[in-house]
């Protein structure tokens, strides 16, 4: 009898509606603890790459895969960001000091510019892996530029230093190139900015270059002159012969001018003389006209001259007489011919 009416009595406890505010009083306990924790793995979850970068991630401290630029998720806990690279270009400035083969110090300042080669998943792992640090990777790069130089450099002689300025940056391209391949990096461009020497050197260069400028300021003065006391003898010889040659000319036509006039005279004198001969006069005439002309020519053209004539009448009959002698030598003579 006490047994079944503990059990009536626990029936009569029992009621569906309590129970099921239970359980749901449960189940919103049990929400209240677990969304906080899901949001919280939600937010870890998410990872946010850059433009320009990408993002290595690791397993466990194994490689897992490559996140590219934007939204992306991950394992929360248990996938980790080892690893953000970026693929944009770099530079470097370098300031180090080499060792010709002549025992001079060359001072270097160059500029070097590289890159990741691509963000293929292979590159992107050599260039995560490779090196313990961007630290250690900078050093090794900056070091193995500047012993390429110096190997190259310690070669050539001080003075050929300055004008093999590209040479030297081919030769450091190809050695360091190829190293940087097997990093996943790509040298873009290497350029060497300034060399210089100690100040000793270039004081002794200076005076140098400073010598072979006056060397080749007078030789040039020298050529210099030398064409112009060429051009001018070469302009006065041609000057003489132009005039030698308008010398010829003219006295040709001068003497040209000579004869014609003493043909043209003798042309008229003898027509003068057969006139007056016809007119039974003497031709003495003729002459002692032309001896009067010429007198007169003589007084009106003269330079200050002097001509000293015998004005007397024994000068003038004297004078006569030997024009009359002439005339009558020379028509003798025409008469033997």
């Amino acid at each position: 009898m006490v047994v079944n009416f503990r059990a009536t009595l626990a029936l009569s406890s029992f009621h569906p509606q309590s129970l099921a505010v239970k359980i749901k009083h449960q189940t919103f306990d049990l929400m209240f603890y677990i969304l906080p924790v899901l949001i919280i793995l939600l937010v870890l979850s998410i990872v946010t790459v850059q433009q320009g970068t990408v993002a290595i991630t690791t397993i466990f401290g194994k490689y897992s895969r490559t996140l590219y630029p934007g939204l992306n998720f991950r394992i929360p806990l248990i996938e980790a960001i080892f690893k953000r690279i970026s693929v944009q270009n770099r530079a470097v400035e370098l300031n180090f000091q080499a060792v010709t083969i002549d025992q001079a110090n060359v001072h270097f300042t160059s500029l070097l510019l590289f890159s990741v080669m691509d963000n293929a998943e292979e590159t992107v792992k050599k260039v995560a892996f490779r090196f313990v640090s961007d630290r250690d990777f900078m050093a090794t790069l900056t070091r193995t530029v500047e012993g390429s130089i110096r190997s190259y450099v310690a070669t050539k002689k001080q003075q050929e230093v300055l004008s093999l300025r590209r040479e030297i940056t081919e030769a450091v391209k190809i050695n360091v190139d190829h190293m940087l391949e097997d990093w996943g990096f790509h040298l873009i461009d290497l350029q060497i900015n300034d060399i210089t020497f100690d100040d000793e050197v270039m004081r002794s260069m200076s005076k140098i270059v400073a010598a072979n400028n006056l060397k080749a300021a007078a030789e040039n003065e020298g050529q210099a002159l030398l064409i112009t006391k060429t051009k001018a003898a070469e302009a006065e010889g041609n000057a003489i012969k132009i005039s030698a040659e308008a010398e010829r000319t003219a006295a040709q036509m001068r003497g040209q001018a000579v004869a014609l006039f003493r043909e043209e005279v003798a042309k008229g004198m003898s027509q003068a003389a057969k006139e007056m001969q016809n007119a039974n006069l003497d031709t003495s005439v003729i002459l002692f006209s032309m001896w009067t002309e010429a007198i007169k020519n003589f007084t009106e053209h003269g330079k200050g001259n002097i001509i000293f004539l015998d004005g007397s009448v024994d000068g003038m009959q004297k004078t006569l007489k030997e024009l009359m002698a002439l005339n009558s030598t020379d028509f003798s003579d025409k008469r033997k011919s």
